[in-house]
């Protein structure tokens, strides 16, 4: 059985009635709870104390008393850590529960605190060895579920990068502690990840059976529906969704996403909308520009993806859709300059060869325009557009043996459905043939 497949049968299975839920995993531990009892200074002992009062002012400035004469207690170290998390000093506190790590190495509550922080801070790299490493170390009074948060914070790390190696944090943290929904979410999302899509719909329909308001369920499988072509059953599903969750973004995107895919006019107000509400976010933005073009507004669209570029100049899809509405205006010296840029930001985009040969045609560089094609070809099959641009170009280089074979490659694709185009063929035809 895959992998993923195998997690959320595991998952289904991890929670038996009467199971009491795991503790919240998503903050540092009081002061000391996962260390063996052990005598500790006064001072340490007093700062302790205001910490359990959340007198967090008292307890900064006992520690730093202490620890400007105690600089290797790891305790107190730890303590202040804690501390600095507590006020939001979060760079205070990472220094803090480094050196606690480095006066003891071997301190569980030291390394899963400066992971988590670590991670929250999105310093994934840098946190990864230390909520490695707290995964081999004894938790002590803390338990399991302590050891479960590092398992939990290392698959929530995973997931990008080895969704594999996240299957199997997520594994570790169930042998600990009990699943939690987010534990199905992830599972679920991993499944989806790698294309097993039974087994994600499965653990997607389990959270929404507990809890129908869950957007990131909802979120989730209308994703696994559109990946499928469902795209009728995902739009009941996102509907009811949101008369859940009135005006969710990402619901209202996927809704839009939908309903374009089904060619309904609905789509096009419904990300206007959304696009109105969030003016800022580009992956809507982005989502406009192309309904609109859709639509037929090329100028519309051009309009925002002239915005988007100003921002991420290297996006060749970006490039690429400005390229497509530029030719859609008949605007082909600047068509040409945008496929040339294209190109340049991705050689393997079949779709720029298409677009600088298209437009080498129209500004007179048939040599360009059978270049491109030749490229093109590396990664799209050939379509009767692509024929007849083959055609025009060798004819207008006089290459009369290869201009004909085209002409008539583009006949037998064309089936009528280009008639302006096929008159044409059949008249340079009359023409090449009959001065052989």
């Amino acid at each position: 059985m895959p992998r993923f497949a195998m997690l959320v049968l595991l998952l289904a299975a991890a929670t038996a009635p009467g199971q009491n839920p795991p503790q919240d995993a998503g903050n540092p531990s009081p002061a000391g709870s996962s260390a063996a009892p052990q005598a500790i200074s006064q001072e340490v002992a007093a700062a302790e104390a205001s910490i359990v009062k959340s007198d967090w002012k008292a307890a900064a400035a006992t520690l730093d008393l202490w620890l400007a004469t105690h600089a290797a207690d790891g305790r107190a170290l730890f303590d202040a850590g804690y501390v600095a998390d507590a006020q939001g000093r979060l760079d205070d506190a990472a220094a803090f529960y480094q050196r606690a790590v480095e006066a003891n190495p071997t301190s569980f509550e030291a390394r899963v605190s400066l992971g988590l922080l670590l991670a929250r801070q999105g310093k994934l790299p840098e946190a990864r060895p230390q909520l490695e490493a707290a995964t081999t170390l004894d938790p002590g009074v803390a338990g399991p579920s302590a050891k479960a948060r590092a398992w939990r914070a290392l698959a929530e790390i995973d997931r990008a990068s080895d969704p594999a190696d996240a299957s199997n944090d997520l594994m570790q943290a169930l042998k600990l502690s009990p699943e939690t929904p987010a534990d199905t979410l992830l599972a679920a999302s991993l499944a989806d990840q790698a294309g097993q899509y039974d087994a994600a719909e499965k653990a997607y329909r389990r959270i929404l059976a507990a809890d129908p308001k869950s957007a990131p369920a909802n979120a989730g499988l209308a994703h696994l529906l559109i990946a499928r072509k469902q795209y009728s059953e995902a739009e009941t599903m996102l509907r009811a969704a949101l008369e859940q969750t009135p005006n969710d973004p990402a619901l209202t995107a996927q809704l839009a996403t939908v309903l374009a895919a089904q060619d309904k006019a609905e789509a096009l107000p419904l990300i206007q909308g959304l696009h109105d509400a969030h003016p800022a976010d580009a992956a809507i933005t982005r989502m406009l520009a192309e309904l609109l073009a859709q639509a037929g507004d090329a100028a519309g669209s051009d309009r925002l993806y002239v915005g988007l570029l100003a921002a991420s100049p290297q996006d060749p899809e970006l490039v690429l859709a400005h390229g497509q509405n530029l030719i859609r205006q008949l605007k082909y010296p600047e068509a040409f300059a945008a496929f040339n840029k294209a190109i340049t930001l991705d050689p393997a985009s079949g779709d720029a060869w298409s677009g600088l040969a298209f437009a080498a045609s129209k500004v007179g560089q048939p040599s360009i325009t059978l270049h491109a094609l030749t490229m093109r070809s590396k990664y799209l099959p050939e379509a009767p557009s692509t024929y007849f641009l083959w055609a025009t170009a060798y004819d207008t280089l006089h290459d009369k043996m290869a201009a004909a074979t085209y002409y008539h490659h583009f006949l037998e694709s064309s089936a009528g459905k280009f008639p302006d185009q096929e008159w044409q063929a059949r008249q340079r035809l009359l023409l090449l043939e009959s001065k052989k």
